[in-house]
């Protein structure tokens, strides 16, 4: 029988299958469709101190093979998440959850980390440095690596779980950035957020995004992903969560094979709520397709 397990910073999944924080919300629209304990794990809704609108509309545009994205990290502030997410979600999920923090200074990465930190349905902290629709924050902190090193130092003296950091795939050079995590202490990383596109519209000869740019994500980026979850993977000794693009059972092998421990599924639920379900029920025939009895056993094969 396939064996889906892994272990990701000392936790175990039952299965690699983990919806992408801004694609699912807090889980609670995917209860009409699945029972969402069948995941192995989620990383709910990017989350900041204060209450965030997000950017103007529109902020949604479609691309070939894909989709660019400015909202801007619209969330109902941390507080807010503790007192009402949080709390349906240890009511109807029986797993432990990411906690995706964001911010516009080291202060309130370290505020954000330290309070959701406290949760017992936390898991994990996945720290999004590496938002680009956001001024001030964000990916500003993903590009370099000193900045990247002190907020994750200054994150990990108050985080009670473990912190995976969210890397950007809008540098030069990611080991470099990986590298400078993992010497600050990060438990493990996750790749890649969205790379900055932009489309036009041709009557209008304006961007059809408010925000000008926006985050390319969809199958359109997973050649990217899966190139940088192989670097990556081999750079550092932490885990690594791949995503970008990943929309089947064959992606999420090819990612763990890359080196990737985990997945996350990003715009395919957006496209088809019942993605990661499908993948997770189409995991044990691949798998035997393959000749795989165990998914951890081809943890960075292709190494």
């Amino acid at each position: 029988m396939a064996e889906l397990k892994t272990t990701l910073c000392g936790i175990e999944l039952d299965n690699p299958v983990i919806p992408a924080s801004g694609t699912f919300g807090y889980g609670k629209e995917f209860t009409e469709f699945y029972d969402i304990n069948i995941l192995g794990s989620f990383s709910f809704k990017g989350t900041t101190r204060d209450e965030r609108y997000g950017n103007p509309t529109p902020r949604i545009a479609e691309t070939p093979s894909g989709m660019l994205n400015a909202v801007g990290l619209q969330n109902p502030g941390v507080e807010h998440v503790i007192e009402n997410e949080l709390a349906w979600i240890r009511d109807n999920f029986r797993k432990p959850v990411m906690a995706n923090v964001s911010g516009f200074s080291e202060e309130e990465y370290v505020y954000c980390t330290a309070r959701l930190s406290e949760e017992d349905a936390v898991g994990w902290i996945e720290l999004n440095i590496s938002c680009p629709n956001v001024h001030g924050g964000g990916m500003s902190f993903g590009t370099d690596p000193a900045m990247a090193s002190s907020v994750v130092k200054a994150v990990k003296k108050v985080s009670r779980k473990p912190v995976i950091v969210k890397l950007t795939p809008n540098v030069t050079d990611i080991t470099q950035i990986a590298r400078a995590c993992e010497d600050a202490g990060a438990d493990g990383l996750s790749l890649i957020n969205t790379l900055l596109g932009m489309r036009i519209d041709l009557k209008s000869r304006r961007p059809l995004l408010a925000n000008v740019t926006g985050g390319l994500s969809g199958p359109a980026v997973f050649p990217v992903a899966l190139r940088m979850v192989y670097q990556v993977s081999k750079a550092v000794s932490i885990p690594v969560v791949g995503l970008g693009g990943i929309s089947s059972a064959r992606d999420v092998i090819e990612m763990m094979m890359a080196g990737a421990t985990a997945v996350e599924v990003g715009t395919a639920n957006l496209t088809d709520p019942m993605a990661c379900k499908k993948i997770i029920d189409a995991l044990p025939g691949e798998m035997e397709r393959l000749g795989i009895d165990r998914l951890s056993d081809i943890i960075g094969g292709a190494h």
